[in-house]
């Protein structure tokens, strides 16, 4: 049996020393700010991203790859890992087009097995379903079971934020189904989740502080009695608060091991600064 490469995209918010450890490529998106196309995690970073953002009287916008870019990130990857099949698993089809490029390029291909899969999420929602895969590849599994492994994390997952405002995801026109809370008091804190690859709306509550208790709340709920296989805080510009949550989550979800990530710069594009976020998945 062949070997088998496993990819993804920069909104995956996997941390460096996990990418490097399991030979995980990444296709960048792109940041469009004025004049300037800015690969994501490649010519700016998260932490410049954000400052710039607090400063720059423009916003910025975004950008998936080309069907090209994914040709030549594709023949790149096979050849760099002798890999006779690629696995991509890539930010929800409903909030980006990357995954119609990648079915492009996939189409332009005749030697070489490219299986393209909508994650239906995007942050370390995608991140960990692409773990599972490269996990699963790294053992020896068919490109079948590398797929079913990510499956598995997919269907057994949860994805919970809260931002401070609806306003960058309204303007994105990625708001989905929270497009229902705008027009409340502007002081209420929006909780949302991701379901079915789409933004839907939890509920708003009156303070950060009671939303982030809220989402911590929620997700108990939906553990249930399920032991917590994997577990992740997410934010936006937003340290102090997400080490705040992360200690929370440990003691909460009963794990302890709980990763903090910040939100690349193509995410904090259409979440806005501020936003925390927990996403953990049960075995």
């Amino acid at each position: 049996m062949g070997r088998i490469a496993v990819v993804t995209d920069s909104t995956a918010d996997l941390p460096a020393p996990l990418r490097e450890e399991l030979g995980i490529a990444t296709i960048p998106l792109s940041v469009l700010w004025g004049n300037e196309t800015l690969k994501d995690g490649v010519d700016i970073d998260a932490e410049t991203f954000y400052r710039r953002l607090k400063v720059d009287k423009e916003l910025p916008k975004t950008s998936q790859p080309s069907a090209g870019e994914f040709v030549d990130f594709f023949r790149r990857v096979a050849g760099e890992q002798n890999a006779d099949t690629v696995v991509g698993f890539f930010i929800s089809g409903a909030l980006s087009g990357t995954i119609s490029s990648a079915e492009i390029a996939r189409g332009l291909f005749a030697d070489l097995r490219i299986e393209v899969i909508d994650s239906l999420s995007t942050s370390m929602g995608l991140g960990f379903q692409v773990l599972a895969a490269a996990r699963a590849a790294r053992q020896g599994a068919s490109v079948e079971e590398v797929i079913e492994a990510a499956q598995r994390v997919r269907y057994r997952q949860q994805v919970l934020f809260v931002v401070d405002t609806l306003e960058f995801l309204h303007r994105g026109g990625r708001i989905g189904g929270a497009q229902r809370l705008m027009g409340t008091a502007l002081q209420l804190k929006p909780l949302l989740e991701l379901e079915g690859g789409k933004i839907e709306a939890v509920e708003k509550v009156r303070t950060k502080r009671k939303a982030v208790e809220r989402l911590l709340s929620i997700a108990l709920e939906r553990k249930g009695n399920a032991p917590v296989e994997g577990a992740a805080v997410i934010h936006a510009d937003n340290a102090e608060e997400a080490w705040l949550l992360q200690e929370q989550a440990q003691k909460l979800l009963g794990i302890d091991q709980v990763y903090v990530s910040i939100l690349s710069p193509v995410l904090g594009t259409h979440t806005g600064p501020g936003t925390v976020g927990l996403i953990f998945h049960t075995r």
